[in-house]
């Protein structure tokens, strides 16, 4: 059974970084297909930003628009962990955040955009932007 935890939510001011964390257990991590996404309070969960391996040990990174060039994404393996780190907080960043995983590599914007596949998912964790 695969556990996803995610954990540095928390309240800051626009402009502030904070970095999430997701540890993953009881599957093969380093194979899975990771991603982040996000849900405001009466909006539908989006997709944030998703790391795929790419090579022996190098990943390949996507990110949405919204938060593309404020937000990355990156994998520690060894540690069975994926990061967000986010720098230049807005208040419409305000939201539950998300670590999910698949079992499938995607490749196309059309399918890792869509929360219906992923596997496996995190129980969240609250980040509140205040302006």
């Amino acid at each position: 059974q695969v556990q996803l935890v995610e954990s540095g939510g928390g309240l800051v001011q626009a402009g502030d970084s904070l970095r999430l964390s997701c540890a993953g257990s009881g599957g093969t991590f380093s194979s899975y297909f990771m991603g982040w996404f996000r849900q405001a309070q009466g909006k539908e969960r989006e997709f944030v930003a998703a790391i795929r391996r790419s090579g022996a040990n190098t990943y390949s990174a996507y990110s949405a628009d919204s938060v593309k060039g404020r937000f990355t994404i990156s994998r520690e393996n060894a540690k069975n962990t994926v990061y967000l780190q986010m720098n230049s907080l807005k208040p419409e960043d305000t939201a539950v955040y998300y670590c999910a995983a698949s079992r499938i590599t995607y490749y196309s914007v059309s399918d890792y955009y869509k929360s219906s596949n992923y596997d496996y998912w995190g129980q969240g964790t609250q980040v509140t932007v205040s302006s």
